[in-house]
């Protein structure tokens, strides 16, 4: 059964410059100049590439900083530790948003 998210699709990532080279270009090379080692490790960068992949639900990329975090080192509990991370976030952003409903009730009840 073929997914709609076909894994092997990501293999042609680097396909995106192929309709409009300039602003293609210009992405990787500033996508890899991020992924470089800086204030922060290649791995700590991974960790956090995996848990942003997770928050905006790009299956691609879950598989991509899957990877990449293994091969920089991180271990498993580590990985899903990053995840948690994203979804406590996630969940908080979703919830304070509640503090705008409720105001808005209290000034409709009123």
């Amino acid at each position: 059964m073929k997914n709609y998210f076909d894994p092997e699709n990501l293999k042609d990532f680097g396909k995106i410059s192929n309709l409009q080279k300039p602003m293609g270009d210009k992405f990787f090379e500033y996508y890899g100049e991020v992924f470089k080692e800086g204030a922060l490790t290649e791995r700590e960068k991974a960790l956090i590439a995996l848990a942003v992949a997770h928050s905006v639900q790009c299956p691609f990329c879950i598989d991509a900083y899957t990877s990449g975090c293994l091969e920089k080192g991180a271990d498993e509990e580590q990985m899903m530790e990053a995840v948690h991370v994203a979804a406590a976030i996630k969940s908080g952003a979703t919830l304070v948003y509640g503090v705008q409903m409720m105001k808005q009730a209290e000034k409709l009840s009123m």
